[in-house]
């Protein structure tokens, strides 16, 4: 793994761009998620995934990480994505279909953390995640959300293992950016840096985005659609 990491869509903030992060790409992106953008289904159980007929890209992370609020932001819409009332009750993967024709699927993977949660509901939750992590076979990459406010917590890395384990290729992704001092920003990303070494199926970029300042998101949409067509 590249040794050479930096934070995608901030060149100012560590001198090392993304690759992906070109101009022509992130207008593609762009034009790709301002167009058909619609919720497929709710699975769930694994028998109710729909077809692996198209490539997916699942979003990841702590309940109360802002994960809703980053689908809505690369979708360019307010709320395609709802956040549960209560942490850790939504249990299912909620699949959208991103192009007209359908080019890729959206994945809303069920937040994790669990803080209110009965331990039945945790089993239930880690049983799917694993299964559908492992037997996928369209899934193209994971992104994994971490606060910006908190970097890598336990439940982050255990997602993290949990994906290495499955050989499935993920991309870190700090989220609510907006919300810390630069100075604090650049903490968190060497913090989550050095993490994300220990761990092989680790994307090498990390990637720092506001749902609400819109800050990152076209380097990420293009990050997306990078991953779909590798």
């Amino acid at each position: 793994m590249s040794e050479d990491r930096g934070l995608a869509g901030d060149p100012g903030l560590t001198g090392h761009q993304d690759p992906v992060d070109s101009g022509a790409l992130a207008e593609e992106a762009r034009r790709l998620f301002s167009g058909r953008v619609e919720f497929l289904l709710s699975a769930p159980q694994l028998q109710f995934l729909p077809e692996p007929d198209y490539p997916e890209i699942a979003f990841s992370g702590r309940s109360n990480v802002g994960k809703s609020s980053l689908i809505n932001a690369v979708t360019g819409r307010k709320a395609i994505a709802r956040a549960s009332v209560t942490p850790g009750r939504t249990q299912e993967l909620n699949f959208f279909e991103v192009g007209d024709p359908t080019r890729f699927r959206l994945v809303d993977m069920p937040g994790y953390g669990f803080a209110k949660a009965p331990i039945k509901v945790v089993d239930r939750w880690k049983a799917l995640v694993r299964t559908f992590l492992r037997g996928r076979v369209v899934l193209k990459r994971t992104l994994v959300l971490i606060d910006s406010r908190h970097g890598i917590k336990p439940p982050d890395a255990e997602m993290m293992t949990m994906l290495d384990e499955a050989a499935v290729g993920y991309r870190l992704v700090l989220t609510k950016a907006d919300k810390v001092k630069a100075s604090e920003l650049q903490a968190v990303l060497a913090a989550v840096t050095a993490e994300a070494r220990k761990h092989p199926a680790a994307f090498p970029v990390i990637h720092a985005t506001s749902a609400e300042k819109g800050m990152g998101i076209p380097e990420l949409r293009a990050a997306i659609l990078e991953d779909i067509t590798n």
